[in-house]
């Protein structure tokens, strides 16, 4: 595994404090040179190369099943966001009339509108309050005959709750639901076992934790459900025999590819399997061990603000990369501006201001950005 200096990799400019990885994350130096490298070669060479480009792309899943603990690469499929692949699965599942789909009363948009969109298939969307004390019971007192699917967010993208995965896999499969995950808010950040949270579907975009492109994201398909899904895209590259453009017949492919339609975002390969390599290299257990330091520092220098009230619960011991909180004296869309013209690049979300390091941010960063929110 290749070894990596962090200090070098995230040459930000001085004049800022990116504390917005929760939304589009600054690319490590070992991703631009790598993304450099292959528009030098597009430019020299076009595609002469292009085996080698699909040896990084199998490579992107093997990375991508790495950092989830997948069985295999083939239960991997390349997506251009998280919204496709939940397109993908909601869209591809056998409704009937009266199903139920469970989700969280806190999900990004993402994970709400598509459920929404099968109204007109008869599909009820139950929404469940995580503001709850225990929050997974909550989620699971939800369930009833008619529920099929549960899909919810690993970490709420306003408040920084994260889930039990584990405990919500197990009921899922006491009750025969599929469970679905919407790990945008923590691959990349937090150790995510999909063997051990039983999730038959993972979905994540690449550019937010995992440091990467817009443009290309996971869909994790568990053996159980890999060929259950209707397709609703259809093209040369998700048949069995891709790249016999002679034969008149074809068959979906046996793997995960058979969700990927045509032509991949080879780009965002290069891209998103660089910036894997640097979090790999370092160790999801590193990098999480890291950022719950800076989150600690965080709050700590938040709760020192007599001022200031965070709003993410921190009594919970399963904890985020994300923390939101409140002024007593500033509308949170006012201190939003405040902040943003005084450098610090953050978020308004969850009814507060969130703040989101990652584990390469230095401490005298987080000091920073709370001597510039105003008393």
């Amino acid at each position: 595994m290749q070894q990596f200096n962090v200090s070098d990799q995230f040459p930000l400019d001085n004049d800022i404090v990116y504390l917005n990885h929760a939304a589009v994350s600054p690319w490590p130096k070992h991703t631009a040179d790598a993304v450099t490298q292959f528009a030098q070669e597009n430019m020299q060479r076009g595609a002469t190369h292009y085996p080698r480009w699909l040896s990084v792309e199998q490579q992107l899943r093997k990375n991508l099943a790495q950092l989830i603990n997948a069985p295999s690469s083939r239960n991997i499929a390349l997506q251009k966001n998280t919204s496709e692949g939940l397109s993908t699965i909601a869209y591809g599942i056998d409704w009937q009339s009266g199903d139920q789909v469970v989700i969280s009363d806190q999900e990004f948009p993402s994970n709400r509108i598509v459920w929404e969109s099968l109204q007109s298939k008869g599909v009820e969307v139950v929404q469940a309050n995580v503001s709850a004390e225990d929050p997974e019971q909550a989620i699971i007192q939800c369930f009833g005959p008619k529920t099929r699917v549960l899909s919810i967010s690993s970490v709420q993208y306003g408040t920084g709750l994260s889930l039990d995965l584990e405990k919500l896999g197990q009921a899922c499969q006491q009750q025969n639901i599929l469970f679905c995950v919407d790990a945008i808010q923590s691959l990349g950040a937090i150790p995510f076992d999909v063997m051990a949270n039983q999730a038959d579907f993972v979905v994540a975009d690449g550019h937010k934790w995992m440091l990467g492109p817009e443009g290309v994201a996971l869909l994790y398909l568990s053996d159980k459900v890999l060929s259950s899904l209707k397709l609703n895209q259809f093209g040369w590259h998700m048949v069995q025999e891709r790249g016999n453009y002679d034969l008149q017949t074809w068959q979906p492919a046996g793997d995960a590819t058979r969700y990927e339609c045509g032509s991949p975002n080879m780009l965002g390969v290069f891209a998103l399997n660089a910036s894997l390599e640097l979090l790999l290299g370092v160790g999801i257990d590193t990098v999480h061990r890291e950022l719950m330091n800076k989150i600690s520092k965080l709050e700590a220098l938040l709760n020192g603000r007599p001022e200031l009230e965070v709003i993410t619960d921190t009594q919970r011991s399963l904890r985020s990369g994300i923390m939101t909180f409140r002024h007593a004296k500033f509308d949170s869309q006012e201190l939003f501006e405040i902040l943003k013209d005084r450098g610090v690049v953050c978020a308004y979300r969850g009814g507060g201001i969130r703040f989101s390091p990652h584990f390469y941010t230095p401490f005298h960063c987080l000091e920073r950005a709370v001597s510039l929110i105003p008393g």
